[in-house]
């Protein structure tokens, strides 16, 4: 999976948000925001290809996290990206 291009995370008011860039990304019905972890990830994958296990080795190295958790944490990330239209 990768993040597709046209999409950027930026802090807005405190909060980790992602930004649109060009026409074919805008939808302006919504607001994507991420929470801690989830930034975290989006920063150290961000125009590189990854899967579930990479983001689970990622958490696991920042978070007091066990294994399972955190495998099952990525694959509901990748896949809440994904229904966003972030990753492919």
């Amino acid at each position: 999976m990768k993040i597709k291009n046209g999409f950027e995370l930026r802090v807005v008011c405190g909060e980790a948000v992602i930004v649109a860039h060009g026409k074919e990304n805008i939808d302006f019905s919504r607001i994507i925001s991420l929470n801690e972890s989830a930034a975290y990830l989006w920063n150290k994958v961000i125009g590189s290809d990854f899967d579930a296990q990479r983001l689970a080795d990622l958490l696991c190295e920042e978070y007091d996290v066990d294994p399972a958790t955190a495998l099952a944490d990525s694959q509901k990330t990748m896949q809440d990206w994904r229904d966003a239209g972030l990753a492919e």
